[in-house]
């Protein structure tokens, strides 16, 4: 990820308070200061006070945790545990979509199929990859590299961040919502293993699109849910300043997931956030798609497929 400034959420402002302080004190140091003690104490207590923040979130604070620009993106990902990476482009039916990404490369060695959302950490990324927000091509491009990796028997992975597919009316008239079923219908009928994982956000059939697969992981403060919170409170309420009301009523957090049985694994992050450290949440997500995929090695297409039916069947059937 490139060098950014850190940026701090509105709940965060204790924990801003004291960490600029401890930038100051630093800034006294070097000029020759001896502080030296007075500097650990504070970063102790900052680091204490993000620990015990991020302990009890509320559903709606987790959202706004999900959303933030520095997390760890698709390409984060992809430069950092997939060798050999060869990105594919084109739906070979209308054209390119820069906000779902994919192609084929190595994980560990063994060749994997990857497809994911990227939003883009500047704004001129954002720009070029719309925010993350696919349009048709985009799920027709997934479905063609779903199809190709299937057909060589190559496993799949998915890697989700998304505020949903492209609303827009040239994306609707090319079938938007059509484009998303084929890319779910494509999931569901894969003979290899498929794991997806969500990162960030996972809103709407934007993200169910290519999410349905024999393991779902998703990162501790990750969100996941048919709708966003604002447009939930728009259509409940026809009031869009009800957002957190909405988030912590809709059930969106990783550990409803797990309860509900949507997704099987809740990925940990680092104390403050995902951003906070890319570098051991990456390595530590490397680790458990190994274990993911480990096992269905030795399962054959048919008992792939069952599995992930049932899994999918089973949903809302037994709470944890």
């Amino acid at each position: 990820m490139p060098d950014q400034m850190r940026s701090y959420l509105d709940f965060e402002k204790p924990v801003a308070e004291l960490e600029a302080k401890v930038d100051e004190l630093r800034a006294l140091a070097a000029s020759g200061s001896d502080i030296g003690d007075e500097i650990a104490r504070i970063e102790d207590k900052a680091s204490q006070a993000l620990t015990d923040l991020y302990a009890s979130l509320t559903p709606w604070q987790k959202t706004l945790v999900a959303r933030h620009p520095q997390r760890p993106h698709f390409t984060d990902f992809i430069n950092t545990l997939i060798t050999e990476f060869t990105p594919m482009a084109g739906d070979r039916k209308f054209g390119e979509d820069e906000a779902l990404m994919g192609g084929f490369g190595r994980f560990r060695g063994e060749a994997i199929c990857v497809v994911g959302q990227e939003k883009g950490a500047t704004t001129e990324s954002r720009i070029k990859h719309n925010f993350g927000m696919a349009r048709p091509e985009g799920y027709r491009k997934a479905v063609r590299l779903m199809e190709l990796a299937d057909r060589f028997g190559i496993p799949v992975l998915s890697i989700v961040d998304s505020a949903g597919a492209y609303p827009g009316i040239g994306a609707e008239e090319r079938g938007q919502a059509e484009a998303i079923a084929r890319s779910t219908d494509a999931c569901l009928s894969l003979g290899v293993p498929n794991v997806a994982i969500i990162t960030g956000e996972g809103m709407s059939g934007g993200a169910i699109a290519i999410t349905t697969a024999n393991r779902v992981l998703m990162f501790e403060h990750a969100i996941y849910s048919v709708i966003s919170p604002e447009a939930a409170s728009s259509i409940l309420w026809r009031d869009g300043t009800k957002a957190q009301e909405a988030a912590t009523s809709m059930k969106i957090t990783a550990q409803d997931m797990l309860r509900f049985g949507v997704i099987d694994q809740i990925l940990k992050e680092p104390p403050g956030g995902a951003h906070r450290d890319p570098a051991a949440i990456i390595a530590s997500t490397g680790d458990a798609i190994a274990q993911a995929f480990n096992e269905f090695r030795n399962l054959d297409a048919d008992a792939v497929r069952k599995q992930r039916r049932q899994k999918f069947l089973d949903i809302g059937r037994k709470l944890g």
